[in-house]
């Protein structure tokens, strides 16, 4: 019996209930380049995800490249804008750095004029991030943020250990200043610039005051940056008993997520089911995503993209484990590299998908260096899943669509299929 034909007889048990087909993910999102192009290196294709900010003030990493073969930018464009002529934005970078002027001022006026909406140009320093990031570090203070109902900026985690925590700073304080000016109208992604230090030069060590509100009370705190690293991929059994299910989560592809989840599956007790969390995964390296479909497939195609009208084809490794029930947990807020996770394993009949449809972050870029070390980073092509599906503006929609109490639904469908509970 196929992973398909289980998950339908585990849907069919679980009561109905009505939701939207759409989850929209607030806020906007940052939009980085590869790695390697400052020590020299090829320019190799990027497609995977720009990580949302709205979802982390500096605790996600930023995606970039994962060296030699497919690597890490999945954005969400139209399909109908034409790419972005490489020749032209070159000229506009050549003569913007004969005359003095910016160069990356020049590439993004070609840009914005082109109508790619998630074509970008990157300076020297964000790239140093880059590299930082491929790591799963950051420098930050170590709280994630959201704008609530009520359109407050809201604490929604607090790293551990982190200058946040040991400020005494708790999830649900209220974020009303930085360094003394109001976050509650700026965007979310605004907010997390401003506790990065992002344009200001601010680095490791230096300071930033943030204001907040705790059940009526105000106070400030000045934290000092600091180097953090993340963790992408956490462990834990859903239940007391030795064969209980187990919920891997995985919060972003940095490098190394891939093994992570690879090795978690691994140590999953027989008879154990799976439930993978990829709420909220906004992205990261492709590369890591295909390592984490090979966890779950014995070989075969994981999604094919194009450049320029070229087919490429991205494939599992043999030798994953094709046995256990898995169920895939998403939402509005899965990204780019995890939408190509989850339809991977959803087209090959390998999981079934609960939760919202998720976001719609499909095309493919690829960088170009520009005179003085800058990057303009232009959409050439789109992604698809094994059936041949385009995710870019669709999302992709779960086997059962539900919009409350989504996990323990998901867990209710996993029991279904005979992986413990």
């Amino acid at each position: 019996m196929t992973y398909a034909s289980w998950g339908a007889r585990a849907i069919a048990r679980a009561p109905q209930e009505a939701c939207p087909r759409l989850v929209a993910m607030s806020g906007s999102a940052h939009r980085f380049g590869p790695r390697g192009l400052r020590r020299g290196a090829a320019l190799t294709l990027v497609f995977g995800c720009a990580l949302a900010t709205a979802a982390a003030t500096g605790s996600l990493p930023r995606d970039p490249d994962s060296g030699p073969g497919p690597g890490t930018h999945t954005r969400a464009v139209s399909s109908t804008v034409a790419p972005v002529d490489r020749d032209e934005i070159e000229d506009a970078a050549a003569a913007a750095e004969a005359d003095g002027k910016s160069v990356k001022a020049a590439a993004e006026e070609v840009v914005s004029r082109s109508g790619d909406r998630w074509g970008a140009v990157y300076d020297e320093r964000e790239y140093e991030e880059f590299e930082q990031a491929l790591d799963g570090s950051y420098t930050g203070v170590g709280l994630s943020a959201r704008r609530t109902a009520h359109g407050e900026v809201s604490v929604s985690r607090v790293q551990a250990g982190g200058p946040a925590d040991r400020a005494g700073i708790r999830t649900g304080d209220l974020l009303r200043t930085l360094d003394g000016r109001a976050v509650g109208k700026r965007p979310v992604s605004e907010v997390v610039a401003l506790l990065r230090g992002d344009g200001t030069g601010a680095a490791e060590g230096s300071r930033v005051e943030l204001g907040l509100v705790r059940e009526g009370r105000s106070w400030t705190r000045t934290l000092r940056r600091a180097r953090l690293t993340t963790e992408a991929v956490t462990v834990r059994r859903l239940g007391a008993e030795p064969s209980s299910a187990v919920l891997i989560k995985v919060a972003a592809f940095t490098k190394g997520a891939g093994a992570d989840v690879r090795d978690a599956v691994r140590d999953v007790p027989d008879g154990a089911g799976i439930l993978l969390d990829l709420r909220a995964n906004s992205g990261g390296l492709v590369a890591e995503a295909v390592v984490a479909a090979s966890a779950f497939l014995d070989g075969g195609l994981v999604a094919t993209y194009d450049v320029r009208g070229q087919e490429q084809a991205l494939y599992a490794d043999p030798g994953g484990d094709t046995d256990r029930p898995v169920v895939v947990l998403v939402d509005g807020g899965t990204m780019s590299a995890a939408e190509l996770l989850t339809g991977a394993l959803q087209d090959r009949g390998r999981a079934v998908t609960v939760g919202s449809p998720t976001f719609g972050k499909g095309s493919v870029q690829m960088p170009s260096e520009l005179p003085g070390g800058s990057v303009a980073e232009l959409t050439v092509g789109h992604y698809r899943t094994p059936a041949g599906r385009n995710v870019d503006g669709r999302g992709i929609t779960p086997d059962l669509v539900v919009r409350e109490r989504a996990q323990q639904r998901a867990e209710t469908v996993l029991s279904g299929l005979g992986g413990g509970s």
